[in-house]
Formats: C-alpha cells, sequence, structure tokens
C-alpha cells in the first residue's frame, strides 16, 4: 500500500469540512468504503459534527435535558472517533508492513493516526476562524477581527509544521529509522464491562 501523502489528507479533510457546511448537516461520503480515504473523510466528518454540537451544549439558553441529550451524543461521537483513528492506524499498520525497522530503530509517543486527528481537527479551527475574519456584521469590531487574523496566520503556520511532521514520519518508517508501534485507546467509559457505573448499575 502507497504511503498516504499528507497534502491528499489534508485536502480530504478540507472536503469533508465544506461538504458539511454547505447545509450545516451530514453529507454522504464520496469515497467508496473501506478505502483510505473513505476513513479520513469519515474521520473528519464526526470532528465537524462533534464541533458543532460542543457549539451548541454551550447555549446559556438550553434545557438541562438538552444538556444531557447532547452529552450523550458528545460521547457517542467520541468513542465514533477513537475508532476511525484506530482504522487509520490499521491502514499505517498495513503501509510499512514489509518495512524491517534498524536493530536502533526508535518509537514515536504519538501513532501517525493521532497525528491526523489533530490535523483534522485543524481544519475545523481554520474554516471558523477564516469565518471570524471575514465576518461583516456590526458586533465585529476590527479589533476582533485583527485578533482572528492574527491566530489565523497561526493556525495556518501549524497546519504547514503538522503537514511536515506526518512526512517525515511516514519516511522515518520507510527507511527503519522508526517502527510502528500502535497502543489502542481502551476507553473505559463507555464499556458496561470497564465503567463501574455501568455494571455495579445492571440488573
Amino acid at each position: 500500500m502507497k504511503a498516504l501523502e499528507a497534502i491528499k489528507a489534508v485536502a480530504i479533510f478540507q472536503e469533508s469540512v465544506l461538504d458539511w457546511h454547505k447545509k450545516e448537516a451530514p453529507h454522504p461520503n464520496p469515497y467508496p468504503e473501506g478505502t483510505l480515504e473513505f476513513t479520513l473523510y469519515q474521520k473528519n466528518h464526526i470532528d465537524t459534527i462533534q464541533w458543532h454540537i460542543e457549539d451548541e451544549i454551550r447555549r446559556p439558553d438550553i434545557a438541562l435535558e438538552e444538556v444531557v441529550a447532547l452529552k450523550r451524543k458528545i460521547d457517542k461521537l467520541n468513542q465514533d472517533r477513537t475508532d476511525m483513528v484506530e482504522r487509520l492506524d490499521d491502514f499505517v499498520i498495513e503501509m510499512f508492513r514489509t518495512v524491517t525497522p534498524k536493530p536502533d530503530a526508535r518509537l514515536n509517543s504519538e501513532s501517525p493516526a493521532w497525528l491526523l486527528d489533530r490535523m483534522s481537527i485543524l481544519e475545523l479551527k481554520i474554516y471558523h476562524m477564516e469565518e471570524q475574519v471575514n465576518r461583516k456584521d456590526s458586533s465585529a469590531t476590527k479589533e476582533h477581527i485583527d485578533k482572528c487574523q492574527a491566530k489565523l496566520t497561526i493556525l495556518l503556520d501549524q497546519r504547514e509544521d503538522l503537514k511536515q511532521c506526518l512526512e517525515e514520519l511516514f519516511d522515518d518508517y520507510a527507511k527503519g529509522i522508526k517502527r510502528v508501534k500502535v497502543y489502542r485507546q481502551m476507553k473505559m467509559y463507555n464499556d458496561q464491562n470497564l465503567n463501574p457505573s455501568l455494571y455495579k448499575n445492571q440488573k
């Protein structure tokens, strides 16, 4: 399997963000199911939905029951997000399966998929910071726009840095300088057998 290019991953994340914002609603995944592209798109799609629910839950005017319902949605989306990250790591493992690491090959504390997770969320930050920079309503002061422009500049710089980090990590894997080793998240709070608040209340 050919190694993923960082620029391609970013382009798919951007596509997902734009698709959702066309109607501010879920959008069909345009890629064949089971492919790396499908998984990257789906990963960002989950992040995008969660981003907007996180906005909603912070409204001071919503009822307590709605807060609880939104929190449960966020929990489900967090689990879906983790599942997608682990699926991306499976693709990475397959990409470098035939590479024999050097005897002194080093480990990386963060797997490529969790780096992709940060890149996915970064595209949402960039999209929404650009929205702030381009605001025309009367409450958007020049000071506000200038502050957002400064933040946007940093976010765009971070995009380039993270793309470089991913490319360098893949290059290290390909050369055997680093070895691929993935740890699963093993989240406990959604598991009926691992969360005491759930299994102690089972009938």
